[in-house]
């Protein structure tokens, strides 16, 4: 985790993620860190929790760690150009954390690798992803 400690940088949910439920915990150059609470609506049929979560928890903190300003108002966008994203495990806690950190790229494009655990410290997932600055793009 990073010593980030400016509250005012860690921006409010998006409307998809006020569904899913997963918030920013963390968020500092070149890394992100995001938390899901766990509940029955977001369970596969097996009772346990849906794949495309790990996905969509890896492709947001993937994509905020490549796009940090440090800035509040001052937002850098990026979109997704490809995510691999490997299942690894199923949790045993309640709560799944999702970590990215970008790991190179240049003035257009990034690249970023992260991982999902529970609160226990399982390992459940892990994804790498290649993504593309949009410019002129301020939210």
């Amino acid at each position: 985790m990073s010593d980030t400690k400016r509250p005012d940088l860690i921006e409010d949910p998006y409307p998809m993620q006020r569904l899913i439920g997963f918030h920013m915990v963390d968020w500092s150059e070149g890394y992100a860190r995001f938390e899901l609470p766990l509940r029955a609506e977001l369970m596969n049929r097996y009772g346990i929790p849906h794949g495309g979560l790990y996905a969509v928890l890896l492709d947001t903190v993937l994509g905020y760690a490549g796009s940090f300003t440090g800035d509040a108002v001052r937002k850098q966008m990026v979109m997704t150009l490809s995510l691999t994203t490997n299942f690894l495990s199923r949790p045993s806690g309640k709560v799944l954390f999702g970590e990215g950190r970008r790991t190179g790229g240049g003035k257009s494009t990034y690249f970023a690798e992260g991982t999902v655990t529970d609160e226990t410290g399982v390992l459940v997932a892990t994804g790498s992803g290649t993504f593309r600055y949009r410019k002129g793009q301020t939210a």
